[in-house]
């Protein structure tokens, strides 16, 4: 089995643009505004209709993870054209998706025992998630092996990190994923809270006034932890329905650090904006796979 094609659940929010050039496939979760009619995410509810319902409607939506026959019959998909499966999925510790396709995994080993499919936890989220998968691509493209790209990106899923603020924590106290941000509530008026994803988690880093600050906040907290070796690293922006204060940020980012972001914007899907509601705005970035 020389061939071999890389899924991810819809939590990566990676464009289409990159879906298409580097032929990665998605299996959606779904969302819904009133607990009964579930959609899927991307497939039938695009990302401009949720937000345009959070801004319009005083609604708090449920997101409901891809269940264990979707992974079952996408992989058996695969698995009959005789192609190897890289299954990237969201954080275990904000969903039970990974878990949902080890079982559809594991079931299907069974019936197909010299199946070969990989299942791998990003520990990321959202554009965070999306890199990973997008540096196990980009290896597909160098002409890595399955096998070389399992071990390499479980190193390398380790390195990246997500820099951000929200409007407000009212998503996240709704979503119930408010954890250890908690201790951001609170205090200070226009407060934006800022927050770090890292190995699968809400880091809260503090809170400052106003979404300027906050745009430049950020932007330092990246530089602490890249410490200028910006030329290792892969970035992009991810946006809540915020275009043109992604515009702004991207112009910061490339001005304070010298560097070009290649990279198109990241819109943060229905899955991580249903916990972060419109506006959420950050930096993403990854080691490269030939820098490790």
């Amino acid at each position: 089995m020389s061939d071999f094609v890389i899924l991810s659940d819809s939590s990566c929010d990676l464009p289409d643009s990159l879906l298409k050039e580097y032929n990665i496939e998605l299996v959606p979760f779904y969302v819904s505004f009133d607990q009964t009619t579930y959609y899927k995410e991307r497939f039938e509810l695009t990302i401009r209709d949720f937000y345009n319902t959070l801004r319009k409607q005083n609604v708090f939506p449920k997101t409901s993870l891809p269940s264990v026959d979707d992974y079952m019959k996408i992989f058996t998909s695969h698995i009959k054209d005789n192609k190897g499966i890289i299954c990237f999925c969201l954080t275990s510790k904000f969903s039970g998706s990974y878990q949902a396709a080890v079982n559809a995994k594991n079931i299907l080993l069974e019936e197909y025992p010299e199946a070969k499919i990989e299942v791998i936890n990003s520990i990321q989220a959202t554009a965070g998630q999306g890199l990973v998968v997008l540096q196990a691509a980009k290896m597909r493209k160098a002409g890595y092996s399955m096998e070389d790209i399992v071990k390499k990106i479980e190193i390398l899923k380790e390195t990246a990190r997500i820099t951000f603020f929200v409007d407000t924590l009212e998503y996240l106290e709704k979503g119930g994923r408010i954890g250890k941000v908690s201790a951001l509530i609170g205090g200070v008026l226009n407060f934006k809270p800022l927050i770090v994803v890292r190995e699968g988690e809400l880091i809260p880093y503090g809170k400052i006034r106003g979404r300027k600050k906050a745009l430049k906040k950020i932007i330092e907290m990246a530089e602490e932890i890249i410490q200028d070796d910006f030329e290792s690293y892969e970035f992009c922006i991810a946006q809540g329905d915020c275009i043109e204060e992604a515009e702004t940020l991207k112009s910061m980012v490339e001005t304070e650090w010298n560097i070009k972001l290649e990279l198109p914007f990241f819109e943060i899907g229905t899955t991580i904006g249903t916990n972060t509601g419109p506006d959420a705005i950050g930096i993403c970035f990854i080691k490269k796979y030939d820098r490790i």
